[in-house]
């Protein structure tokens, strides 16, 4: 069984919080872009058509680092800050060796991920809003861009192609979350949200980061927001720290997971796919939750995974 421990009241407040934020900053977000876009020609789960009319309850939820970007989308999002001069030489090492670990480990370490959290918090802190908003548009190409795994591009284009609403769940920034989403054609994103002021960042987070049970939460909140079915919808992760949001759902999948996911996917049985090094695994197939609908779609994610069978 997923080892969810009951948090204290305390964490526990700020986790909903947390959750509650990311869900509200992501509606919110589609909701500006819907409005300054036509969208009598926009695709279904494009920006502009938020509420695809072939499955209006069903969705599915991606998590980032790993799963959609190789290594964390934060660490990257550190590299451009340091190059635009907004922290030192010695902060860009301790990001490079997070990143470094991140990439040996294939899992996410608690105490890299709160550092990472403060450092920037510190960093963004009396900044302009819209400013970094630029900033994670420019940093997409500069260094993530090339770091999305083709095989799961392919998945999140199947659960599009079926009608879908397609969210990225992260603990990066919301700002920088919002970028790769709009990039990969999903509906929106679910961040960590930063507080600001007038436009301008106070160096706070609204609740915690959005990360473990707080992506739980922020599903929760979008899922009850959106009229979504849970039990139609899918996620995908390669973390254990994510089993919180996958057993949300009525149909969890793996992506890349570091060992401790891999052993309760297999006595969950989850299915598994891993596009690092090609070896043998579970394959994903057509997502339940998509149904005979998204026969397009399931070739596309069908193709792809044969490529990478080839490799």
């Amino acid at each position: 069984m997923p080892r969810l421990r009951k948090l204290p009241q305390e964490k526990r407040s700020s986790t909903v919080l947390a959750g509650t934020a990311a869900a509200e900053a992501a509606e919110a977000a589609v909701a500006s872009d819907a409005a300054g876009t036509t969208t009598a020609s926009a695709a279904p789960g494009a920006p502009g058509s938020p509420v695809p009319a072939e499955d209006p309850h069903g969705a599915a939820f991606f998590d980032c680092d790993n799963t959609i970007v190789q290594g964390a989308a934060i660490f990257y999002l550190g590299r451009g800050l340091y190059k635009r001069k907004f922290f030192s030489h010695r902060e860009l090492l301790r990001f490079a060796w997070q990143q470094a670990y991140f990439r040996l480990h294939g899992a996410e370490h608690a105490g890299h991920m709160a550092d990472a959290k403060e450092s920037a918090l510190s960093i963004v802190q009396g900044h302009r809003v819209e400013d970094l908003e630029q900033i994670c548009e420019e940093i997409f190409e500069e260094y993530i861009a090339e770091k999305i795994w083709p095989g799961t591009r392919a998945l999140v284009r199947m659960h599009l192609e079926a009608g879908q609403r397609v969210w990225l769940v992260t603990a990066a920034p919301q700002e920088a979350a919002r970028v790769i989403a709009a990039r990969l054609g999903m509906t929106g994103a679910l961040g960590t949200v930063a507080e600001a002021l007038g436009g301008v960042y106070t160096g706070r987070l609204v609740g915690e980061t959005l990360h473990g049970p707080a992506k739980a939460e922020a599903v929760k909140a979008l899922a009850a927001r959106e009229g979504l079915d849970l039990a139609r919808c899918a996620a995908y992760s390669d973390s254990a720290n994510d089993i919180p949001m996958l057993s949300l759902v009525g149909h969890p999948y793996v992506i890349n997971p570091d060992a401790e996911l891999r052993r309760h996917a297999r006595e969950q049985g989850w299915r598994v796919r891993d596009f690092r090094t090609g070896r043998k695994a579970a394959r994903i197939g057509i997502p339940a939750a998509v149904g005979i609908g998204a026969a397009a779609g399931g070739t596309v994610a069908a193709v792809a995974m044969h490529r990478n069978r080839q490799r």
